[in-house]
């Protein structure tokens, strides 16, 4: 009968630190990494001048506001897939957004 007791507790003491791996901030790490990139582009295009000031305060706002969705998102604990596929839909038109800005005839 113990040894069925120790192997049970070693098995929830395992699992239970998986769990304890799999912090909440690291629920959406493809969302992260892709906001990482796009603020690059950004950075990139304030550098060669082809965003103006303006273009990157914008396109700095509304990274701004995706990152504060993310945060409510996963505010729970838990980032469902509804909330994985509008904060998807909205980097899509940021993107979007940063690669007509760099590519307009506009230059600093």
């Amino acid at each position: 009968m113990k040894k069925q007791h120790l192997v049970l507790a070693l098995c929830l003491a395992a699992t239970g630190g998986a769990f304890a791996q799999a912090a909440p901030g690291d629920s959406t790490p493809r969302i992260d990494q892709r906001a990482a990139n796009q603020q690059k582009r950004i950075d990139q295009g304030v550098a060669s001048g082809q965003l103006t000031p303006r273009e990157a305060q914008h396109l700095e706002r509304r990274e701004s506001h995706i990152a504060r969705e993310e945060s409510r998102a996963k505010s729970d604990g838990v980032v469902t897939a509804r909330e994985r596929r509008r904060l998807v839909r909205h980097q899509d038109a940021a993107s979007r957004a940063i690669h007509r800005q760099k590519h307009d005839a506009q230059h600093s």
